[in-house]
Formats: C-alpha cells, sequence, structure tokens
C-alpha cells in the first residue's frame, strides 16, 4: 500500500460551476445512476441554442460517469445504436429527440498486475491522487519494463477504485514524467475525474486551470533571465529513440518558458558553469524541456541523451561536484509545482515538491564550487 507523508494542505478555493448548454432525459434500462456498466437510453432533448453538436461530446454530457475516450471506443466497437442502427462516427450531429442506446461493458481486467510498492502519496480523495513520483520509476508498463512501474503500483494501492476508462480497468494516468524525472504527478481514480483532467491538460493552461512548473540544472547560464523557447519538435532522423528540433512541416508546435533562478558555480574564470532554472511548458511534447534546453546551448547535466555533447564540462565541476553528478545518474529535472481545477468539486488544488535529495545535493555542490 501506499506511504502517505505529512504534507501542507492544498490551497484550495470555491470553483464555479458553468452552466449547461444540453438538457437530457435519461432512463436507465438495466442499472441505476450511476452508469459503471448495463444500457442506458438517453434522448435529446436539446435547446435551440444547443442543436449542434457532435455525439460524443453530447453523450459525456449526459453520461459523466464516463470519460469522452472510452465513450468514443463505445461508439467504435458498436456498442451505441439509435433506433436499432450501430453508431460508428463519434462525430455525427445529435437532433432534438434523438434517441441513443449505450451498451456499457464491465471493465476487463487489466494486464499489468498490482505491486506492494512504496508510493509518496501528497494528497488523495475518491477522486484523485497526487504523488510524488521517485526518480527511477517508470509510469507505464512497457518493453523492458513490464513490472514495478507506476501503473503496478497504482492497481495495489487503488484497487477496485480505479478509473475504467477505454473499458479496462487501470489506473487513469492524465499525463506523464520521463523514468528519470521526478516530481508530482496527479492521476485520476474515475472517468469523471480522468475527463476532467485531461481537458486541463489538453488546455496546458491557456485556460487558467492548470498550472505547472519544473526545476532543472542547466549547464551555462543563459544570456537572458527569462525567455520563451518556441520551435518544433518531432522524432530526429538520426535516431528514432530521440526527439530533436525539426521543421514545421515534420514536427508539432512547442513552446517553453524558462526563468533563471541563479547561477551556479564559482563567478571566475569561465564564469558560472551551471544554472538552476524553472520552466513553465505552453505545450507538452515528448522529452519537450530537455529538447528545448539543448537547442538553446543548455542542455540538463545528467541528460543520457541531449546533454552528451558536454560531458567534458564535467571536468570543470569541482572533485565534489563531479562526483555528484555521477552520483545522480539521470537528468537534473523536477516537476516541482502542480496546480489544477478539481474535475468533480470544482476546487482549485495546488501542490509543491522540494528537489528531492539527490538533486538538492547537486545544486548545494554546484553553488559551493
Amino acid at each position: 500500500m501506499g506511504r502517505k507523508r505529512a504534507v501542507k494542505k492544498p490551497d484550495i478555493e470555491p470553483g464555479d460551476d458553468s452552466a449547461q448548454d444540453v438538457v437530457a432525459k435519461r432512463v436507465d434500462d438495466v442499472m441505476p445512476h450511476p452508469v459503471s456498466e448495463g444500457r442506458v437510453t438517453v434522448t435529446a432533448d436539446l435547446t435551440s441554442a444547443a442543436g449542434d453538436v457532435r455525439l460524443d461530446r453530447w453523450l459525456v454530457t449526459q453520461l459523466p460517469e464516463l470519460s469522452r475516450s472510452r465513450l468514443q471506443e463505445l461508439i467504435k466497437t458498436g456498442r451505441v445504436t439509435k433506433a436499432g442502427r450501430t453508431i460508428g462516427d463519434a462525430g455525427i450531429r445529435v437532433k432534438p429527440g434523438d434517441s441513443f442506446e449505450v451498451d456499457v461493458p464491465p471493465p476487463v481486467a487489466a494486464e499489468p498486475e498490482g505491486e506492494a510498492i512504496a508510493l509518496d502519496v501528497v494528497y488523495e480523495d475518491a477522486e484523485l491522487l497526487v504523488i510524488d513520483k521517485p526518480a527511477g520509476l517508470v509510469v507505464h508498463p512497457a518493453a523492458g519494463h513490464a513490472t514495478g512501474t507506476l501503473v503496478n503500483a497504482l492497481i495495489a494501492h487503488c484497487g477496485e477504485s480505479l478509473s475504467g476508462i477505454g473499458g479496462v480497468r487501470r489506473p487513469g494516468i492524465v499525463h506523464r514524467l520521463d523514468k528519470d524525472t521526478s516530481g508530482l504527478l496527479v492521476i485520476a481514480k474515475t472517468d469523471a475525474a480522468h475527463r476532467g483532467l485531461s481537458e486541463q491538460f489538453a488546455a496546458h493552461g491557456r485556460d487558467g486551470a492548470l498550472h505547472r512548473a519544473y526545476l532543472a540544472v542547466a549547464w551555462g547560464v543563459p544570456e537572458r533571465a527569462s525567455g520563451r523557447i518556441e520551435a518544433p519538435i518531432g522524432r530526429s532522423s538520426a535516431n528514432r529513440l530521440r526527439m530533436a528540433v525539426v521543421s514545421e512541416a515534420a514536427g508539432r508546435q512547442a513552446v517553453t518558458h524558462y526563468k533563471l533562478e541563479r547561477a551556479l558555480g564559482a563567478a571566475g574564470k569561465g564564469g558560472a558553469i551551471a544554472s538552476l532554472v524553472r520552466l513553465q511548458l505552453e505545450t507538452g511534447r515528448t522529452h519537450q524541456i530537455r529538447v528545448h534546453m539543448a537547442h538553446i546551448g543548455h542542455p540538463l547535466l545528467g541528460d543520457p541523451a541531449y546533454g552528451t555533447g558536454f560531458a567534458t564540462k564535467a571536468l570543470r565541476l569541482a572533485p565534489a561536484a563531479r562526483q555528484t553528478l555521477r552520483a545522480l545518474g539521470r537528468q537534473a529535472l523536477h516537476a516541482a509545482e502542480l496546480g489544477f481545477v478539481h474535475p468533480v468539486t470544482g476546487r482549485r488544488m495546488s501542490f509543491q515538491s522540494p528537489p528531492p535529495a539527490d538533486l538538492a545535493e547537486l545544486i548545494s555542490a554546484l553553488a559551493t564550487g
């Protein structure tokens, strides 16, 4: 089971409930509300102002227990019908008086098995939990990491309360951190929470709901104390396992904001050798911070993929700092701040995580070196 720690309570502010544009009559043919499995019929009683809405978006308003992704999967697999006819297109428009039958199958067993892996639980309620992920913990099972992952730990920790997103009983991972990046992660425990959190992460804070900030130790000191890095990211043509800044046609838009927190190292010959940087993401691409910082000439210390060209700089470090960097054995990146609007209560949640011991030791060793 998870290991809970004493933490400062999150900052909570009342949230505003938005008005519903769509009003529905719903008849539960097989089972009472809330819907977890079985057949349910929903009939559209649309206002004139809301007469043009996609089926998947409308169904989300009628069956809030199910995420949009799960409803799309139900449509795709033929489990949504209209007048006995299977509907296979999630984008069809709903008209007043339309009646749809949704067949919600019971969630199937998750392929990963639960494992008693200690979790640093920062906050937990019936809908979600926030953890402080240690470096080295893989989020999803994958080739070479079938066990010992965050998913395995969550299955054991949450048990039957896990969200059945996509018809599979598995933890509702709505965002990820690289294996060797430490810091705060929020996980949905219900479909409603997964849907609400996914929408916030898709907006990346542009709607004011989500806040994420990272701390990183980068080689050198940026010329400007703060800045905006905008460069498209895609698969590297030289190494398909890595990402790279590519042309607009070959990649996806990526925007990172950085702020210099402090220069690290003696300001003597050659100046400070590293810097502590605070970063915020406007988009969420794979390895975005690591790729963007390398792109502007300030890769992260210890980064095995994007900082190899700066490996000789470690020879300039004082012996203690050099040893601390060697002991770190990973990119110097930590998800330090996480804020979001609770997807069910509407309250604003805010969490902070100080750098873990290995990163704190590196920062201290660089500062005194």
